[in-house]
């Protein structure tokens, strides 16, 4: 009888012991399998695991910038920042020097001129040597999609900080599948797939934003559907936007340097209507086309500004048909086949060509 209740026991114990390796090896796989769902974990959680490290390959040649292809938008090749202005339209206040564009404490973002929807973008980045700061106040700043839709540009060499907001993250959103930062100083690629989120006529989201990312040639971000734009402690739901916004990037205090970066524009859909070049101009700009125009035979188009867009209303025709800018005085309306020319005298706006579904330039002139 002591032998078999002996023998029980040890089953019993072995049975256990078992039990709890699978329990514990679930856990931890399920744990890892978890890990990338933005919405199981808290934003910034500390307790969400952190990504693997894994070295990058070595055939990007770090001393020159990869080629471009030949139907790439150029956004920055070392010479200038033609392409980019501050968040309100003034020019950018971040230097130029080596060919490279560098942050400026205190500067702000800065943003492209023109606005893009579906993209593949390639941007090179190096964070500060000597490395300085830890977690997110080292090598801080960021790529932000539409402005509003962030992957995370961080020194996460050798510097703990919480996953979703290290390199390459989708920031408090999702973590990087592994961490392949290189040494501060050295150059790093990122190619980035963005596809816009799609809403209908009555502002409601009918497909999410996805994204994404190579990080130094390694898959990070895989096709990862955005829960809306990323914030910092926080989660908001999307908001509708214009099919296509400018990109930016982020003076977070850091002296981040950025070269070679370039864009492609990705096929139209149809549900896409802003399918030409776009530019964003800013209030500034746009303000002075704001009021009434009348053409020789009482007929009338009334230009209005709301939040940074242009509108036009003809009374008793089509009423605010949002107008997307090719030049600072040239815009088309998405929804109507129709061109818009501005006129100026001295620098003053004098009047407007409408041609409408190609059927001939009409001239109005501005209301005084």
């Amino acid at each position: 009888m002591k032998q078999v209740l002996i023998s029980f026991w040890v089953i019993f114990l072995f049975a256990n012991t078992i039990c709890g390796v699978m329990a514990s090896a679930q856990s931890i796989t399920g744990q890892n399998e978890d890990r990338h769902s933005p919405l199981i974990w808290r934003v910034h959680d500390g307790k969400r695991p952190l990504p693997p490290v894994v070295t990058p390959p070595t055939y990007m040649n770090p001393d020159q910038p990869a080629t471009p292809p030949s139907d790439a938008v150029i956004l920055f090749d070392g010479k200038d920042m033609s392409a980019w202005r501050t968040m309100d339209g003034s020019p950018a206040k971040w230097i130029i020097k080596d060919d490279v564009m560098e942050s400026v404490r205190g500067a702000g973002y800065v943003r492209t001129l023109q606005g893009f929807g579906d993209c593949q973008l390639h941007v090179e980045f190096a964070t500060p040597t000597p490395a300085q700061g830890s977690s997110q106040g080292r090598g801080n700043s960021g790529v932000f999609l539409m402005g509003i839709y962030e992957v995370q540009v961080l020194d996460s060499y050798d510097n703990i900080t919480y996953a979703d907001g290290q390199c390459a993250a989708v920031y408090g959103q999702y973590p990087p599948e592994v961490n392949v930062c290189r040494k501060p100083g050295e150059w790093q690629t990122y190619d980035i797939i963005f596809k816009a989120p799609r809403f209908n006529g009555h502002g409601e989201l009918i497909v999410p934003a996805f994204i994404t990312v190579l990080h130094n040639g390694v898959l990070t971000q895989d096709h990862v559907e955005l829960t809306g734009p990323t914030n910092w402690c926080s989660r908001s739901p999307y908001s509708i936007h214009p099919p296509k916004l400018p990109l930016a990037l982020q003076d977070h205090g850091n002296p981040v340097r950025f070269r070679n970066i370039w864009i492609r524009e990705l096929p139209a859909t149809p549900d896409s209507p802003a399918c030409r070049k776009q530019l964003i101009l800013g209030d500034k700009i746009l303000q002075r086309y704001v009021g009434a125009y009348n053409n020789p035979y009482g007929g009338q188009v009334q230009i209005s500004l709301a939040d940074g867009q242009l509108y036009a209303d003809f009374p008793g025709g089509s009423a605010d048909q949002p107008l997307y800018a090719e030049s600072e005085t040239r815009f088309y309306s998405a929804f109507v086949d129709a061109e818009y020319e501005f006129e100026l005298k001295n620098d003053a706006v004098s009047g407007i060509k409408i041609n409408i579904t190609q059927g001939g330039w009409g001239e109005y002139s501005r209301k005084k």
